[in-house]
This record gives structure tokens, sequence and C-alpha cells, in this order.
């Protein structure tokens, strides 16, 4: 992943202290550590929760279409019109601010302008430090300070070549941590960003039109659950890439020979899903199929049924079915 630019801003924040701006005065170097350390932020990054959107947007009556000060300041360095080093120091200032009301620790912003393919992204995130240890020439263990990436509560990614195109309303991400609700509303306001698409919603939405799209088309159990992991692998190995889910590849993956089956039954039952959605990883690990077979009879359902339409009486091991599936109703009248 080619790195056009890098830097970093350190923020240093200590007890009732103001946080002090310690800017750097000119952008990183090309190295392998670099690299890697671009790697290992990705990586990171992608298994954080996050929020996914775009740019506030001013009415037609203002003069920029961009509310956002990052917007309108990236633009300009896009434009070659500010530099790299100004337009990530005016940034390290603002964010010196949110620190001061929320946070009391020091921290480094870290900002990179990467290209991947034909994609162009920015990607900035505030790293934290924690002592630890290596050993050293003589092999002997000495004091190590180490950036903290599991720590790293305060970062963003934009993809820059969506966000010009214009085509996308999900072109931006940043972390929505536990716990720091004012905090990631102040991290979110700095960015100039709106939530656009809400992750888990949607990624639940979906696993809803799978399983609905499973009890229609009376699936075995073996295919059922063949399905089922294809979906989830799919699913999990695009939020691993901070990649969004494509409905159309994902139909394809889970029906070669019908490849527009899933996409069709999503479309003709109106579930209000975008082409592309973002994965929620929690929400993907919580999704799981029960299946079970003993005596002649076969049962296999989604585990988020289980509570609704499906209870289980564990005093009297009983399983009770609320909503009956259409086909086999029609199976059972005239039987009993």
């Amino acid at each position: 992943m080619p790195i056009l630019n890098a830097i970093v801003h350190r923020i240093e924040k200590g007890g009732d202290a103001p946080a002090r701006l310690l800017p750097a005065s000119e952008p990183l170097s090309e190295s392998e550590a670099l690299e890697a350390m671009l790697e290992g932020l990705t990586r990171a990054y992608h298994a954080k929760n996050k929020a996914w959107g775009h740019f506030a947007e001013r009415g037609q009556d203002d003069e920029s279409d961009a509310a956002s000060p990052l917007a309108m300041e990236l633009t300009a360095y896009l434009e070659e019109q500010r530099d790299f080093v100004a337009v990530t120091r005016d940034l390290a200032g603002r964010l010196a601010t949110l620190l001061d009301a929320h946070l009391s620790v020091s921290g480094d912003l870290m900002v990179l302008d990467t290209r991947f393919g034909d994609a162009r992204f920015l990607t900035l995130a505030l790293l934290h430090h924690r002592e630890g240890f290596a050993i050293d020439d003589d092999l002997q263990p000495t004091p190590a300070r180490q950036l903290n990436m599991t720590q790293m509560s305060l970062a963003a990614r934009l993809d820059i070549s969506q966000w010009q195109r214009g085509d996308s309303r999900q072109y931006l991400s940043w972390t929505r941590e536990r716990g720091g609700k004012a905090l990631a509303e102040g991290f979110a306001a700095l960015l100039g960003a709106v939530e656009g698409v809400d992750a888990p919603g949607e990624t639940r939405t979906l696993l809803k039109a799978f399983s609905d799209y499973v009890e229609q088309e009376d699936l075995p159990e073996e295919s059922s659950r063949e399905k089922t992991e294809t979906l989830v692998e799919y699913a999990s190995e695009q939020a691993s890439r901070g990649e969004p889910i494509t409905l159309e590849e994902l139909s394809g993956l889970l029906d070669e020979q019908q490849p527009k089956a899933f996409y069709d039954h999503i479309r003709n039952a109106d579930y209000g899903l975008s082409p592309e959605i973002p994965p929620d990883r929690k929400t993907l690990n919580q999704f799981k199929r029960f299946t079970g077979r003993a005596g002649g009879v076969s049962i296999s359902f989604d585990s988020h049924l289980l509570g609704s339409s499906i209870e289980y009486d564990e005093a009297s091991d009983r399983l009770i079915i609320k909503q009956v599936p259409k086909q086999l109703k029609e199976q059972l009248k005239g039987q009993g």
C-alpha cells in the first residue's frame, strides 16, 4: 500500500494542565517500519466498533457544500492549495481541545494518505503508549515503550475516491467506543461526520432476510448450514478488510447455480437494504443456527429467533414454535 504522505503530531496531556501540542515540522520519511506500522494500524482499526457515514453538508444557500472544516481543509490539500503538514497540524490542534474536555492521557496523532490499487484513503488515529519489555543485543531484558494499538479509541478512515466520486454516503468511518458517549459525539463533530447508515441494524436486517430466504426455499439442513457458513465467512472477511458487504456478490456466493436468487429475494421483499452494507462484526459473531436431529425429527433455526417466534422451556424440555413455516403448515392441515 503506497504511502503518499504520513505524519505524527504529539499531544501531551497530564493532570489538570491544558493539553500541549507538539507538532511535527515535516512528513515522515518512507521506511519498512512505517509500512509495517500501517498494516498493524489498519488491522487494529478494522477490529474496532465503528460508525459509517459522510461529511455534514451545508444548505444550498451557503458558499460551500461542506460544513466540516476537515472536509474543506482536505479539499484544499487534494487540490494542492494547502500543505499536508499544516492541514494535519490544525486537525491535531482541534483534537487537543477535545482531549482537554474528555481525556487525561497523552497521545500521538498519526495521519496517513495512502493509495491501494485505484482507491485512495486518509487514515487518522490517536495512538497511546504502554510500558513493556524487550531483549537487547546482550540478551538482557530492558524496558521498552510501545504503541498500544488495541487502545486506539479515536480513529477514522476516509475513502477519498468514493468521497470525490459522490456516489456513496458511506465513505467515512470512525471509531465508536463504548462508555464514552460525549467523547464519541465530540469526535464525530470534530470530523464533521454524519452517521449515514446503522451498521448493526443493517447487518441484522441482512441476517433476517437470509433467514426468511432459507425458510422460503425450504432448504435441507445441510444446505442451510453451508449457506449460513458462507454468509458469515464472507461478511467476516469483508469486515476484516474494512470493506462493505455487496449484496450481488454475496448472492452469487450463496448459490452458484442461481446467483441472483438471494439478491432477488431481498429486492422483492423490500427489506430496504442498500446495495452495499458495512458489516458489524459483533452482530455477525452472534449469528448462528441451532440444529438437531433425533427420532425422525429434524429441527434447524437461526439463533435470533430464540425468544421471539421460538421458545425453549428448559424445565419441561419443550421447544415451542409460535410461527409455523407456511409450507409446513400446508402439509399439516387435515392431519390432526
